[in-house]
Order: C-alpha cells, then sequence, then structure tokens
C-alpha cells in the first residue's frame, strides 16, 4: 500500500483522537499523522513534517473546523514550553478526556470490561441506589477536578542555563531558567508559570538574578562544565514555608554567603536553603549528597490535617488539594472499621499510610528508599499516630517476611512508580490473598496491565476512580479498587 503523504506536502487532515502525549491524530486517506495543537472534532491544514511506514508527523498550520472544546491558552509560552500539553483544551473536555484515556487502556491493554464506557459524565453516572460492584464490569467515575485549576504545584524543578549570546561569548552571564521545550533538553526561560504556586515563581525567578549578579555558571549539559543544574523550590501550601535547593556540580559553591543572605533578603517565607550536589552525567535532578546552607533541613506542611516534614528529595505529591481527595478515595476504598491490618507498598514518607491509620488497626509500610522510612516515621510521630510501623526493602521481600511473623494483610494499598508494580510484588499479593487491594496509580497503562494480572489470579476490579492532580497536561492518576473472588465488594 502506498503511503498518501510525502514530507513537506500541505494536506488536510480530520482529527479523531489525541494521543497520550497530547498530540491531535489526524487521519488522511486513511493515513495518521500526529499533529501537536490540534483537538478532536477539528478539521485542518498541516505540513508534513515526518513520514514513517504507518504513521507520520505534522506542524498545524491552520483550523478549518475549529472544535468547540478550544479554547486560548493563557500562558504566552504555551505552544514553546513543554510543561503543559493541554492548555488549548477547555477544563471540561480535559477531565472527559482523562476519564476515557483511562478506559481506553483498560480495554485495549488489560482487556478488561468496562460497564460505563461511553464518553462524558453520562457514562459513568449510576442509577439511584445502585452499587458498582451490582454492575457488570468495572465503573470508571467522571474524574474529580479542581474548581480552580491553576496555580496547584507545590513544587518548582527549573532547569538552568546560561543566556545564549552568553555561550556565544564564551562567557558568564545572566542565567536563564524554565521548562524545556517539547521533545527537547532546549530550555524556555519563563518568569511565570501558571500552574506553579506564585511563591515558587518568585524564588527561582530571584534566583536566576542573584546567581547572574554573582556570576555563576550554568552547568552544560554537552561539556559537562557550569556550577548550577537546577533550582528547586518547595512550598508549603498551610504553613507558608518554603524551601530553595540549588542543584550544583560540584562542591564548592562561590560567594555562598552572599547567595544565601540574598535570598534571605528577597524571599520572607524561606525556612530552609540546601545545596545538593549531583556531578554524574545524567539526566536525573538530586545526587546523593545534599548540604544545609541555612536553616531547617525540612520544611512542614498538612494534608488534610495530617503535619509532613518534607526534605529536599522527599516524594511528596506536588497537588495538596487533590492529594487529599485521591487519598481520601483510597482510604475509602480499603473500607476499614478499625481492626484491619493493612500493608501500603511504596509507602514513601508515608503519607497514604498516616490517612490509612487514622481508620486501620495497624498499617505496615515498606519502601526501598531508606531516607524515605525515616521520614514516615518521623511523619508518624509528629503526629501521634502510634499504629504505623515501617521498614526498609523490596516490598516482594519484606512483605513475605512479615506472613512468616505472622502478620496477615486484611488489605494491600500499592502506589507505585510509573513502570508499575513489580511482577514479584503482584505475585507475593496474590499469594497473601488480602480481602481488597487499592491500587493508586500515576500511569494508566501500567495500571490496566497490573490490574489484568490481579484479575487472572483470583481478583475482580469494581471501580476506578481518576483524578486529575496535574491540571493542563496529559497526565491522570487514578485509584482502583480489587476484592477477592468470593468476597464482597
Amino acid at each position: 500500500m502506498s503511503i498518501p503523504v510525502s514530507k513537506n506536502e500541505e494536506v488536510t487532515a480530520e482529527i479523531v483522537g489525541l494521543t497520550h502525549d497530547g498530540e491531535g491524530v489526524g487521519r488522511v486517506n486513511g493515513f495518521t499523522l500526529f499533529i501537536q495543537g490540534a483537538l478532536p472534532g477539528e478539521r485542518v491544514r498541516a505540513k508534513v513534517m515526518k513520514v514513517k511506514k504507518q504513521y507520520g508527523y505534522a506542524r498545524l498550520m491552520d483550523l478549518l473546523e475549529t472544535s468547540p472544546d478550544r479554547v486560548d491558552a493563557p500562558c504566552p509560552i504555551f505552544k514553546q514550553c513543554g510543561g503543559c500539553q493541554l492548555q488549548h483544551m477547555s477544563y471540561e473536555a480535559q477531565l472527559d478526556w482523562k476519564r476515557q484515556h483511562v478506559i481506553d487502556n483498560l480495554t485495549r491493554i488489560g482487556k478488561l470490561q468496562v460497564a460505563n464506557s461511553g464518553s462524558g459524565k453520562a457514562g459513568a453516572e449510576l442509577a439511584s441506589g445502585e452499587d458498582a460492584a451490582d454492575r457488570e464490569g468495572i465503573v470508571v467515575h467522571p474524574t474529580l477536578g479542581m474548581q480552580d485549576p491553576w496555580r496547584y504545584r507545590n513544587k518548582a524543578q527549573v532547569p538552568i542555563g546560561m543566556a545564549m549570546a552568553d555561550l556565544d561569548n564564551g562567557a558568564s552571564g545572566s542565567l536563564i531558567g524554565g521548562f524545556y521545550a517539547r521533545g527537547s533538553h532546549r530550555i524556555i526561560d519563563m518568569d511565570e508559570c501558571l500552574i506553579q504556586h506564585e511563591r515558587n515563581d518568585d524564588a527561582v525567578r530571584r534566583v536566576k538574578e542573584i546567581g547572574s549578579r554573582l556570576g555563576v555558571t550554568a552547568y552544560d549539559e554537552a561539556s559537562g562544565r557550569g556550577l548550577l543544574r537546577h533550582v528547586v523550590v518547595r512550598t508549603g501550601f498551610i504553613s507558608g514555608e518554603t524551601m530553595v535547593v540549588l542543584v550544583t556540580n560540584g562542591r564548592k559553591l562561590p560567594n555562598v554567603e552572599l547567595f544565601v543572605s540574598g535570598i534571605r533578603e528577597i524571599l520572607r517565607d524561606v525556612k530552609s536553603i540546601v545545596q545538593n550536589v549531583n556531578m554524574k552525567n545524567t539526566n536525573v535532578i538530586f545526587g546523593e549528597e545534599t548540604l544545609v546552607l541555612w536553616g531547617q533541613d525540612v520544611i512542614y506542611d498538612e494534608l488534610d490535617g495530617i503535619r509532613f516534614a518534607i526534605s529536599a528529595r522527599s516524594f511528596y505529591q506536588v497537588n495538596p488539594l487533590q492529594t487529599v481527595e485521591l487519598y481520601r478515595k483510597a482510604v475509602e476504598y480499603a473500607g476499614l472499621t478499625g481492626t484491619e491490618n493493612v500493608i501500603d507498598a511504596y509507602c514513601g514518607i508515608g503519607t497514604i499510610s498516616l490517612f490509612l491509620a487514622r481508620k486501620a488497626g495497624r498499617v505496615y509500610g515498606v519502601e526501598i528508599v531508606p531516607e524515605a522510612i525515616e521520614d514516615a516515621k518521623r511523619n508518624a510521630e509528629l503526629n501521634g499516630i502510634t499504629n504505623a510501623e515501617f521498614a526498609v526493602g523490596l516490598s516482594e521481600e519484606v512483605i513475605p517476611r512479615w506472613r512468616e511473623e505472622g502478620i496477615v494483610a486484611d488489605v494491600v494499598v500499592v502506589d507505585p512508580p510509573r513502570k508499575g508494580c513489580d511482577q514479584a510484588l503482584l505475585d507475593t499479593i496474590i499469594r497473601m490473598k488480602p480481602e481488597r487491594v487499592v491500587y493508586v496509580s500515576c500511569n494508566p497503562s501500567t495500571l490496566a496491565r497490573d490490574l489484568r494480572v490481579l484479575e487472572d489470579d483470583g481478583y475482580r476490579t469494581v471501580e476506578v476512580q481518576p483524578v486529575d492532580m496535574f491540571p493542563h497536561t496529559v497526565h491522570v492518576e487514578s485509584v482502583a479498587l480489587l476484592v477477592r473472588d468470593g468476597t464482597e465488594g
């Protein structure tokens, strides 16, 4: 079959969907073109940029027919910056798309039956008095969105570079900082990000100004030279405390006293200024060594009345309002009455564990990162929670040991990274046979894969609740309830 388009040709395409990266899926005489910036239902003129055997890529030129879901993106650098992908789509349409994205993965990858696969809220509604467990197939609820989907991020991780003129001259000069352009490591300089807390914006802007004034150089990936790699800012939404982390390619930070005093003078809410040393040739932001330059080694914040100590490298959800919604749903799905033993795999700094501990008999958290477990223990003590204990190690090794010690889990909660659960952990859960499994996921595709494994070995997925943790991006979190066959959902 011949390919009906050629490179540099201008074509008219009908947009039939979005990819998981937010690109429009266009059709030209049955051939697929991925077109950034196009929305489903639109008819566009596009220039073909790359052609492969089964598909190609094109650049949006004109909108011939516009989707009713299209809005003007408020961010002036939206088209260049890779941080957001969906600002040009109405927020209600984003929520509908994210729910459908979860459904598509459950059915396509997991080969799972969904009870309500219709698009939009109507497809997700339960009849009055109907329970999700009564439905044939998995109930996927409407995505839980935000009332105000802006300024929600409590952490900024901003790569730092030098202004191009300064690089061309081989001299030190002004620092730039912002997110990478789509599909590259080219930094788009910015002073404001509309999904960041304003204090994060202010802190990054001030660090760039101070660093430029003091002659601090930016790290260059190609040469491995230069000092300042990233500025990371964490802000407590409830506490108002701010932490500034300077990630450097070396331990020596010139004029460190002036740098610290400059930050303190301008940022009145700063409680912690730390330096993280990362001298590896890597895309990983943090290195292993963290030095406190001034103030505390942690800042504090609250989620639903639970206080947390947050260090520079702690994993702490970036959207506190939606985190509360997500974790409340996880606790609801756990079905706790106050007597259950709960195991929290991938427990991190104990966020979900402490939510669960308020309703459970006892909670056991396991995590492979030793620093996270120390944070979890400190957070339990900080809140006077005595029915939670934590262990360092691989879940698939620690949980069987607990079982040998007589600890039987009524509920297992998992909150894995994007790659999903290790097969060994899934095998362990299947052998333990808890009545309920609550799966918190940041990746619909690995969620679907892992649910399929559990369904093949005695579990039934009852319902899934998508939660919009990252408005205006393609990312969606979900929490799923599974029950063991023969137990009540």
